[in-house]
């Protein structure tokens, strides 16, 4: 690997842990990074899951307390999470680079959606959330879950908006909502992780410099945290995605 590509690599991996910590959407800084460093796309997909499995799992444990009481409630969403994301791991490694090279512009321009619309949606769910007790499962619903969970699997940026819509849709109150969320984001990236290790479809060097990367823009991303606006955050990231979008959309369809 080049100097400039580590370099590329380790600052992108700064930013992705940084605005996690921030205001979310790192996913559009450690994934066109990967891509730039030359990594075939599902390469760099899946090197990007398995660099945000870490997270995914300390966010579940934190919300544990939250979630003890569901009890067997969880089962039937762990399976949906863990069915979804094994066959969107599946997907990505049957479809191959060159079917996922055709994908990335409409799955960035699908996550950048979601996340500038995340706070309008979140107003617009707050009538839907209740104080206590939790909705009963329904075939619609485990269906809906499984669904997310696939897309989780496949691509994932975006994916805890959809699963947040999801649990508040059905009622689930915000704390929980977002407990659920975690946990089910950590089965998600945990099936896909082995799924991607074991089809040997991880590019553990440019995972090392990821992660270092992450790990120090994560603990300055919480320090920041309370300085900085999170509008302007949020726009950076906005700008960020729009701008990833646009320049994949002109290179895939459009560039000689």
């Amino acid at each position: 690997m080049s100097l400039p590509d580590l370099l590329l690599l380790a600052l992108a991996g700064f930013a992705a842990g940084g605005m996690n910590a921030l205001a979310g959407g790192g996913t559009f800084f450690s994934f066109p990074a990967l891509l730039a460093a030359g990594l075939p796309p599902v390469t760099a997909n899946a090197t990007n899951a398995v660099a945000l499995w870490p997270a995914s799992l300390a966010g579940a444990w934190a919300a544990r307390a939250s979630l003890r009481p569901l009890g067997r409630y969880l089962l039937p969403l762990l399976l949906a999470g863990l069915a979804g994301g094994l066959l969107g791991g599946l997907l990505l490694l049957a479809g191959g680079d060159d079917v996922f090279r055709v994908l990335i512009p409409w799955l960035l321009l699908a996550a950048t959606a979601l996340f500038a619309a995340s706070p309008w949606l979140g107003r617009a769910l707050a009538a839907r959330r209740k104080a206590a007790g939790h909705p009963p499962h329904t075939p619609l619903s485990l269906g809906a879950h499984i669904g997310v969970s696939i897309y989780g699997g496949y691509f994932g940026a975006g994916m805890g908006i959809l699963q947040l819509a999801a649990f508040s849709i059905e009622g689930h109150p915000l704390a929980r909502a977002n407990a659920l969320k975690n946990l089910i984001s950590a089965v998600i990236y945990s099936i896909a992780t082995l799924t991607f290790v074991i089809a040997g479809r991880v590019s553990w060097y440019e995972l090392a410099i990821l992660l270092t990367g992450a790990t120090i823009g994560g603990y300055a991303g919480g320090a920041l945290g309370e300085k900085l606006p999170p509008a302007l955050l949020r726009s950076f990231v906005i700008l960020v995605g729009s701008t990833m979008t646009l320049y994949y959309f002109w290179s895939t369809y459009f560039s000689a």
